[in-house]
């Protein structure tokens, strides 16, 4: 059985009959990740990408953001901030700019200049990206050097089912490009790990984190 890719303990096997695909669910942290062997490779995972419509003529896209922004982004401490993974669209960033925070982009396809070195952020968001990662810790201890004292981190991905046969019938599992899955377990320990305190989540697909 196969270590965690977070923690490194031990796991238990979670197989899909029906899609043949393996996955396995930490005893520890909860990480649930997807077997290496199903993975896509980057050409397919970019055409993936490009049928998505996430722009500012997506009103439901832009609502998410605008409502993730009044719920979450503690504005009156934010001056500059980084989109890891901001997409096509820079709908975030846009948004956050017309709050009047300065926001760096950063996107592996899209715009995959990285504009975070040397430099340090009040807020660093990843919306939508974590789940695609195959070592997510290793990109966050990365992230975790250009945050300022007290600075925040904002995750978005959906908080997967404890429960094994509802995380095969889960329809986060379907899209090809997740390879990651994270409860709020992963979250706790990932912070312990990070040198984070976790200020907020809403039980769902969103956390808050700040560095002490």
């Amino acid at each position: 059985m196969k270590s965690c890719k977070i923690c490194s303990a031990s796991t238990t096997l979670i197989q899909n009959h029906k899609t043949k695909k393996l996955y396995y669910r930490c005893k520890e942290c909860d990480y649930v990740f997807m077997d290496e062997q199903f993975f896509i490779d980057e050409a397919r995972e970019r055409l993936h990408y490009d049928k998505h419509d996430n722009n500012f003529a997506c009103h439901g896209y832009v609502k998410m953001f605008e409502r993730l922004i009044d719920e979450f982004v503690p504005l009156a401490e934010i001056e500059d901030a980084l989109d890891f993974g901001c997409g096509e669209g820079e709908v975030l960033p846009v948004l956050l700019e017309r709050k009047g925070v300065r926001c760096d982009r950063y996107d592996l396809f899209y715009l995959p200049k990285k504009v975070y070195r040397d430099k340090r952020y009040d807020l660093i968001v990843s919306t939508e990206v974590i789940e695609h990662l195959e070592s997510p810790l290793e990109v966050l201890q990365e992230l975790s050097l250009h945050l300022r004292d007290g600075a925040y981190v904002l995750l978005m991905t959906r908080f997967h089912p404890q429960d094994d046969e509802k995380f095969l019938e889960w329809f986060y599992i379907r899209d090809v490009t997740h390879i990651g899955f994270f409860s709020l377990k992963t979250f706790e320990y990932l912070a312990s790990r990070l040198s984070l305190e976790l200020v907020k989540h809403n039980s769902k697909n969103t956390i808050l984190f700040k560095k002490i």
